[in-house]
């Protein structure tokens, strides 16, 4: 019998360069068509929702906590604890994966508090793990180049259910703590994490294990494991519930594919399960639109349904298929699950008024089209030739009514900026939710690190306007229902 061949999932090694080859690195994924005005809706934050969401999930972990205290040494501390740790390592990863994109609260502030709590409490650096997920979102499940697949081929089902244990992940995860603290960098987070933002990876890690150092002394000072229980193991123990939710994503699904219909998977849960998933189970629609918060995931998935695979029925129908997959990529890692898409829908044709020479009066300027058209928080794309050079800009108009034009594309990885969203006066890009400040084009959220060029604009007579240093050739594309 010959042996089946090992892939290398490194970020470093043979399959980044092959990814980057083949043009699966950064490349363009597929997108649903949705009204425009629709999505500008869905893509509103709540402060109030999302703080609401926080304080109930931290009471429930406050209250597991109290019963597991009050139950210490008698029986009753084995539920209460296994809720206690399901809360503190199992739930705080959809908390912590909606703040880190920055979508849960509308405040900054506020995802960023819950962002780095939940980071330690599932012992990842905040900094190494933002970028990743950055990279995940960029190459989803492409080998060599997404550090965020859970499961190699050829599958291991037996690895793959001790998984749910976390013994083995949870220990690994907090010695890469351990070692960035010492400045030990790993090659994997040195292929994301910008050279700039190597100090802050190891003064986090300084921290984290700073804390969990404390009160692994305090257990020792006190001879009882009990204070561990609740801060630090509770990282290890806990965490079977963030393995359950997560694994139903993308295990046993397409590699190398660029349509999350193919590699990532939305399955129905019960009312219980999504508040403590957050929505997180509507995944495809996540990951084709990462600027909706999950709170509106599910009105998202009423809207493109028709334009993706069915969504999982339950998750005992998601765990039958992940299982009877896992099992035979164990011998024929090519098997993939048979996944019938649905006629593709063709985006709506551009707008196109033709290429004329568009002047108000003699100052050469470019006319952008009627102010009152242009509809507040909208972002509309258009496209200019400059001496024979097609070049694309975004058109919006902010919360306050001020009118902004800049560079169409995000300075971080070329997305088109037309389908994402403005936030309190910043354009956030549709992809890794990077933001610019919409009225100087400066970079105020990462990913993004340069700045965005804005030009200035005119309205008059009802009329958008504005001016470059060269005549030019306009054509005006909008997007359907703008």
């Amino acid at each position: 019998m010959s042996k089946v061949p090992v892939r290398d999932y490194g970020l470093a090694g043979p399959e980044s360069v092959r990814a980057v080859e083949a043009g699966l690195a950064g490349a363009s994924w597929f997108q649903p068509v949705i009204d425009p005005a629709v999505m500008r809706q869905l893509q509103v934050r709540s402060d109030g929702r999302a703080a609401r969401d926080v304080v109930l999930w931290v009471m429930l972990l406050v209250g597991s906590g109290v019963l597991a205290w009050w139950s210490i040494w008698s029986w009753w501390s084995i539920p209460a604890f296994l809720a206690y740790g399901a809360l503190y390592g199992g739930a705080s990863d959809p908390r912590w994966h909606e703040c880190g994109h920055g979508t849960a609260f509308r405040s900054q502030r506020a995802n960023d508090i819950v962002y780095y709590v939940a980071s330690f409490m599932l012992f990842r650096g905040p900094t190494v793990w933002r970028w990743s997920h950055y990279r995940h979102h960029t190459d989803t499940i492409i080998v060599g180049r997404d550090a965020e697949i859970s499961f190699q081929r050829p599958a291991n089902v037996w690895k793959a259910a001790f998984a749910f244990t976390n013994l083995k992940n949870g220990p690994l995860m907090f010695w890469r703590l351990v070692r960035h603290a010492l400045g030990r960098i790993d090659d994997d987070a040195r292929s994301f994490v910008p050279e700039s933002e190597l100090g802050k990876v190891k003064w986090e890690s300084r921290v984290f294990v700073a804390i969990v150092a404390a009160v692994a002394a305090w257990s020792l000072a006190t001879w009882s494991i009990v204070p561990l229980m609740f801060i630090g193991l509770p990282s290890i123990y806990g965490a079977w519930l963030m393995v359950f939710f997560g694994l139903t994503q993308h295990a046993g699904l397409r590699e190398d594919v660029l349509d999350h219909r193919l590699n990532t998977r939305s399955v129905r849960m019960n009312p219980v399960f999504r508040f403590l998933y957050l929505n997180m189970n509507y995944h495809v629609e996540h990951h084709i639109f990462p600027s909706v918060p999950y709170h509106a995931l599910p009105s998202l998935h009423a809207e493109i349904k028709d334009q993706l695979a069915p969504i999982k029925p339950s998750t005992w129908a998601t765990y039958r298929e992940i299982w009877t997959t896992l099992w035979r990529q164990q011998h024929d890692p090519s098997y993939e699950i048979p996944i019938e898409l649905p006629p593709t829908v063709a985006p709506p044709k551009p707008i196109d008024v033709g290429e004329h020479y568009w002047f108000h009066g003699d100052d050469g300027a470019i006319d952008l089209g009627a102010a009152h058209q242009l509809a507040v928080g909208e972002l509309r794309r258009v496209d200019i030739t400059v001496e024979g050079e097609e070049r694309t800009f975004v058109l919006c108009r902010l919360d306050g009514g001020e009118v902004v034009l800049a560079d169409g594309l995000c300075t971080h990885q070329k997305v088109h900026l037309c389908d994402g969203a403005i936030i309190d006066g910043t354009i956030e890009c549709p992809k890794h939710n990077g933001r610019f400040d919409a009225l100087t084009g400066e970079p105020v959220r990462k990913p993004v690190r340069e700045p965005l060029t804005v030009y200035e604009v005119s309205e008059s007579d009802d009329r958008i306007t504005t001016r470059l240093d060269t005549k030019v050739t306009v054509r005006r594309t909008e997007r359907a229902g703008q």
